[in-house]
């Protein structure tokens, strides 16, 4: 049973594609850590008081899928060994490697003013995977890059100071690692898409859920089949039907071939309903305790300061900082 880490930004929108391609993959392994990354989400504007708000209900998320049993759910600014380590990082990253990341350039294209922040995010994301020595990180491929350049940090760490830092591995699910937009099966769904209708939230009633199923966009003819490059839109609702109810994605198709898209749409509402129904259910209950989330939270910073701690004494130590 392998030991990860993973982590997920508090932006009040956690989104269909983020629970697919990373959250139904994170396993309440004992060992295991997973963070409220909310460091991470000042290298964008931000409202200090919405950010509370979703620290809280992002934390009460992940105790909805029961991630704070067995496994360790903790907030990242509470363990202020993020942040220590991520400057010994900042100072062995490369200023070419950075400016390769896909999420940079995409985040920054086109604005006038970008944080440093948003430039050096993802050596803050290594801290958070290198302090806990852990082999798996689990991640939608959006993020694959980010822990290969942890994977690049690690190595040339440990060649420079000794063995120090655990390489870890990313691992990303084979179906759903990337989920599409419903508007525009060529574009991943994103939260940060201005059409409401192209990303379906955790938080969406089951009414909302069936429209924007309803109205998404499908391919030329009616036949039901996975085709990713001739038939985007069908295989992306397929994909989604068959990682939340486990059917396969041929079964399905086989299903729903020659009975029109409108029968395939119902049918894939219904399953989308089902499986966000019982997570926003348990959300809400959680967030009616916020003095029971904040237990979980301190269980979890107490674990993850007792691992952090000594790892940073240990990188202090081979620096030359102790």
């Amino acid at each position: 049973m392998a030991k990860a880490f993973s982590g997920i930004q508090p932006t009040g929108q956690i989104q269909l594609g983020n629970y697919i391609g990373a959250l139904r993959n994170w396993r309440p392994d004992p060992g295991s850590y997973y963070c409220v990354v909310d460091l991470h989400s000042l290298s964008q504007t931000w409202e200090p008081a919405e950010l509370r708000a979703n620290i809280r209900s992002t934390a009460a998320l992940l105790q909805a899928l029961g991630l704070g049993e067995g496994s360790h759910v903790f907030v990242q600014s509470h363990v202020h060994e993020h942040a220590e380590l991520a400057w010994v990082l900042n100072c062995l990253g490369r200023m070419g490697e950075l400016s390769r990341m896909t999420q940079f350039k995409s985040k920054g294209r086109g604005k006038a003013d970008v944080s440093v922040g948003l430039f050096t995010y993802p050596l803050l994301m290594a801290s958070d995977i290198l302090l806990y020595s852990v082999q798996e990180v689990p991640v939608g491929e959006d993020q694959k890059q980010h822990v290969e350049l942890t994977r690049d940090i690690a190595e040339r760490f440990n060649s420079r100071f000794g063995p120090v830092f655990t390489v870890p591995q990313p691992r990303i699910a084979e179906v759903g690692a990337r989920v599409m937009s419903l508007r525009n099966p060529a574009e991943k769904m994103s939260k940060s898409d201005p059409d409401p209708n192209s990303k379906i939230l955790l938080s969406d009633s089951d009414e909302a859920i069936q429209k924007k199923i309803m109205t998404a966009v499908t391919d030329s003819g009616r036949e039901v089949a996975y085709d990713p490059a001739e038939k985007p839109g069908v295989s992306n609702l397929l994909e989604i039907a068959s990682t939340l109810c486990g059917e396969p994605i041929e079964a399905l198709a086989a299903r729903y071939r020659d009975q029109g898209y409108g029968a395939f749409k119902r049918g894939v509402a219904e399953i989308v309903v089902e499986a966000v129904r019982p997570l926003r259910e348990q959300v809400k209950e959680l967030l009616s305790d916020p003095a029971a989330i904040e237990r979980t939270l301190e269980e979890g910073r107490a674990a993850a300061e007792r691992e952090a701690r000594p790892m940073l004494d240990r990188v202090k130590q081979a620096v030359g900082l102790l």
